[in-house]
């Protein structure tokens, strides 16, 4: 059992599936199901490195504010619902928590690189923030879409600029968007849009993203070209098409922009 655990498939793909598939048919009924994105991607942590907080790293600070980002989200969904103003000032809180987690490491790059790179990862989480929360919190099935493509996106780009790390956290919040996305495709019914999902998805891809730049060798490009991912997911489908050929469709979407910062992402991958 401990080498089945120990496999980097399970760990990343089957394990978050299975929890975000499980957790999303449970929690349903509650209209708590976005809660099964982050709890598969909590599972993968577990399994990789475990839920270990000390000492404080920069890849442990990603981790707590993943799971903050859901706590937020509860409080928007059920406690109030943010202006403008409100989404901008979580979208510059998710900035903030990007500069807290890479900062330390950032401040000892060369010449202008930490300026670089840290704006690169504080406009990055501030606009997937922003834009999760206003324009795809509402509707689950174009956010499940988008949060597929950035976790994928994010995890491949990783991958290829050797982080395996950071990779297998992308690929595990995929894994958890598309436990996410099947009920609703199989049923034929869309879920309870909700900021806690929306948050957690765009806060963790962004961070997994912005740790790959900073701890490994993703270029900052790469990190605004994820960032834009989700804009993908809010292109057109047909409106009275079934709940799986719109989750498909938007998913295609936001796959070409993933796919164009993975192949950006590649020359990187050549000089490892």
């Amino acid at each position: 059992m401990q080498d089945l655990l120990a496999n980097p498939a399970v760990q990343g793909g089957v394990a978050p599936l299975a929890i975000a598939l499980v957790l999303s048919l449970a929690l349903r009924p509650l209209k708590l199901e976005g809660l099964s994105l982050i709890a598969a991607f909590a599972g993968s942590v577990y399994l990789v490195s475990g839920l270990d907080f000390t000492p404080l790293t920069s890849t442990r600070k990603v981790v707590v504010l993943a799971l903050a980002a859901p706590v937020v989200g509860l409080l928007v969904d059920f406690a109030f619902k943010p202006t403008k103003i409100g989404a901008a000032l979580i979208a510059m809180a998710a900035a903030g928590g990007a500069l807290w987690a890479f900062w330390p490491v950032l401040a000892h790059k060369p010449d202008n690189l930490p300026w670089l790179l840290g704006g690169s990862a504080a406009l990055a989480l501030a606009f997937l923030g922003g834009f999760a929360l206003l324009q795809l919190a509402a509707d689950s099935v174009r956010a499940g879409a988008a949060a597929l493509a950035l976790g994928l996106g994010a995890g491949i780009s990783s991958v290829l600029s050797a982080s395996v790390l950071y990779g297998t956290y992308g690929i595990a919040l995929a894994a958890g968007a598309g436990g996410y996305l099947l009920p609703q495709m199989i049923m034929g019914r869309k879920g309870q849009g909700s900021a806690s999902f929306a948050l957690s998805f765009a806060v963790t891809g962004g961070l997994i993203a912005a740790g790959a730049m900073t701890l490994a060798q993703l270029p900052w490009y790469c990190v605004l070209v994820l960032a834009v991912v989700p804009v993908g997911a809010m292109l057109p489908v047909p409106r009275n098409a079934p709940v799986w050929l719109q989750a498909v469709i938007a998913s295609i979407y936001s796959f070409v922009i993933a796919g164009a910062a993975c192949a950006l992402a590649w020359p990187s991958s050549q000089q490892t």
